[in-house]
């Protein structure tokens, strides 16, 4: 069975996020005085006395608010809630209960979810202070007294959460799930594609830039395998980045490309390749991962017959330091070309996992330098003696060379060249290391 999924809801800024990351151990959830921070809902996994579960923080509850990213929030935690099997009501002791703390309690109890009532911000040991009890208003049960800094009340919180978990609630790991990221610049589309990819409003849309904070992840099961879908905040230039929060992004961001199998790199059909789209790139291709070009809003591009074409060409020339990744034209409003997106996933998470035998490897490479012989200088030959693989995800080659000075930049992209063509490797970079064993060299 999946695993069991506990939410924690609460009106902003009581201290949720920091309850979040002190629960699952880590920094997931962007933490700031900045009340409204966490917008989508953001998952994580949770272990207590060997149990595991999905942990989900959500933005703020603001029961009566028109402003529409407020309203766009409280209907994301109104999806946590109705997904979750428990639900975690966060409130402050130093704000004591207000008016909103009655409105999000009432609106829990109508859930028929089970509640647990914890009372955040009691940083002292010992008796609660008597500011405490006036949290047995809200009619939910007996409230926790927790420090979510300072960890203090979070193992009663948690006794608390898996005593409502089916005995017979297994944790569901699977080791053929693809964890894709999607990445790119501002605006772009991102989010759209991931709910359109869902089903659901996953992620809050809006054409305000920068609407995605937080990194956020959708499972997703289709004929082409089982897909985790990270959907991240915009990467802007640095010169662009005002403000703390939007920093916080950033890195968010990079760690999803960090654990990420293959990225999907978004750019605008309209407004076409931009400097910062090469700059987003480049973050997928240092780390190595496998790689799709996805340009998105093609319906909102006027074309003819050779459109397509042309602009293949001019993107394959822009992003020509990484010739490798394929390119697809899509739109995340229409669904134009999603499932062939699918499909080129798991092809490019392939070609990233694919391992070669040392015995083929070097039938390759002995081919290619009796076709071009290895460089020369004052004299002196490149000799390559064999050539092994040393790791995947990237393919990672290692050669044993007389002389490494020699192993020019140009060569290596020939024998690149070479590798590809007899075992395909499209949609991932390579990666060669070169190691010295001349003679009298140990």
């Amino acid at each position: 069975m999946a695993r069991p999924v506990v939410a924690i809801v609460g009106r902003p800024n009581v201290g949720k996020s920091t309850l979040f990351n002190k629960l699952i151990g880590s920094r997931l959830s962007i933490v700031d005085d900045t009340p409204g921070v966490t917008r989508d809902r953001i998952y994580g996994d949770c272990e207590w006395l060997n149990h595991k579960f999905l942990l989900v923080d959500t933005g703020g509850i603001e029961p009566n608010s028109d402003d529409i990213i407020l309203s766009q929030m409280r209907a994301q935690a109104e999806i946590a809630i109705d997904t979750a099997d428990v639900i975690i009501l966060v409130t402050n002791l130093r704000d004591g209960v207000v008016a909103s703390d009655h409105e999000v309690a009432s609106m829990l109890m109508k859930s028929g979810k089970p509640v647990l009532l914890c009372v955040n911000k009691c940083d002292s040991i010992g008796a609660p202070e008597p500011d405490f009890y006036e949290f047995y208003n809200l009619g939910i049960g007996d409230p926790i007294a927790v420090s979510a800094a300072h960890g203090h009340g979070t193992g009663d919180l948690l006794d608390e959460v898996i005593k409502y978990f089916n005995d017979t609630d297994e944790d569901e790991t699977d080791d053929e799930i693809i964890n894709v990221a999607i990445i790119g610049k501002p605006n772009v589309g991102k989010s759209s594609l991931v709910n359109k990819i869902s089903g659901e409003q996953r992620a809050i849309v809006s054409d305000i830039a920068g609407t995605t904070r937080d990194t956020t992840d959708t499972f997703v099961e289709n004929e082409y395998g089982k897909f985790n879908i990270i959907d991240t905040a915009g990467i802007r230039r640095k010169s662009k980045i005002n403000d703390a929060i939007e920093k916080y992004s950033i890195i968010r961001a990079r760690m999803a490309v960090e654990r990420a199998n293959v990225c999907v790199i978004m750019i605008d059909a309209v407004e076409g390749f931009t400097e910062q789209d090469s700059k987003v790139a480049g973050i997928a291709l240092e780390q190595g991962k496998a790689c799709i070009i996805a340009v998105n809003k093609w319906d909102a591009v006027d074309k003819d017959g050779n459109t397509m074409n042309e602009y293949r060409k001019k993107l394959m020339n822009d992003f020509s330091f990484m010739s490798f990744a394929p390119i697809m034209f899509i739109s995340a409003k229409t669904g134009q070309r999603i499932d062939r997106l699918f499909e080129m996933i798991s092809f490019v998470h392939s070609q990233n996992s694919m391992r070669i035998s040392t015995g083929k490897l070097n039938e390759v490479l002995a081919g290619a330098t009796a076709r071009v012989q290895p460089p020369t200088d004052k004299g002196k030959r490149l000799k390559i003696y064999y050539m092994t693989q040393a790791s995947t995800r990237p393919p990672t080659f290692v050669f044993f060379v007389n002389n490494a000075e020699l192993f020019h930049f140009s060569y290596q992209r020939y024998l690149e060249n070479q590798i590809r063509e007899i075992f395909g490797l499209d949609g991932t970079p390579v990666r060669f290391i070169i190691r010295e064993r001349g003679e009298g060299k140990r």
